[in-house]
């Protein structure tokens, strides 16, 4: 009797554990571009994604690694693209196609397969903008060819970007805005009126981007 009152009050007296935090989702529409189909074998991502958290990513460069938080919050459906992308190797020996360093204009646009803005993953998504964005350097957001365009194609600010808030905005680089310094330095292919935008004179190639 005793020992099955102790077991008793050792059931009642236990501490409840605590429930996991429940994290918000959104739910994101992949609608497939068979206009514009997929430059890798790559499966759309699932539709129900987390709407809080941090990704973190490393982009591996033959200049130099590049490490970024992408916001979840702010870009649930962008953020679960590119760690989707990134995890499915995607990105992997692929190579950036285009460089400015204007004055209104200091990107690196990556992404695209083929070529500047050719070779996506064969969907597209909407925007996740405000209307309020802003692109200071170290930003990481979205490319695109008009609303609700984007697919694959990102960049990554280098010096400023003066641009309309139409572009959605992943995250930030946390470390390795040098590995974008030394891109930049190392030069841009002009346009025939000399207006730095355009390829990169030694060519940038991500190796590998990782997504955890």
């Amino acid at each position: 009797m005793r020992l099955l009152l102790a077991v008793i009050l050792m059931v009642v007296l236990a501490p409840v554990a605590s429930a996991s935090p429940v994290v918000p989702t959104t739910r994101c529409e992949f609608i497939p571009t068979p206009e514009n189909p997929a430059a890798r074998p790559v499966h759309p991502p699932r539709a129900v994604v987390p709407a809080r958290g941090t990704v973190k990513v490393t982009i591996v460069t033959n200049y130099g690694v590049v490490l970024a938080d992408l916001d979840r919050g702010n870009a649930p459906c962008g953020v679960q693209n590119f760690a989707h992308l990134a995890r499915s190797w995607f990105y992997t020996m692929t190579q950036c196609w285009r460089l400015t360093d204007t004055t209104r204009l200091g990107v690196l646009q990556c992404g695209d397969i083929y070529r500047a803005e050719e070779g996506g993953p064969g969907y597209r998504f909407a925007d996740e903008v405000t209307g309020k964005e802003t692109y200071p350097r170290g930003t990481i957001a979205y490319g695109n060819q008009g609303p609700g365009t984007n697919g694959s194609e990102f960049f990554i600010v280098h010096s400023f970007a003066n641009i309309s808030p139409v572009y959605t905005v992943m995250g930030h680089v946390t470390h390795g805005m040098d590995t974008l310094d030394r891109i930049v330095r190392a030069g841009i292919v002009p346009q025939p009126d000399g207006l730095l935008d355009g390829a990169p004179k030694k060519p940038v190639r991500i190796l590998h981007v990782l997504a955890a």
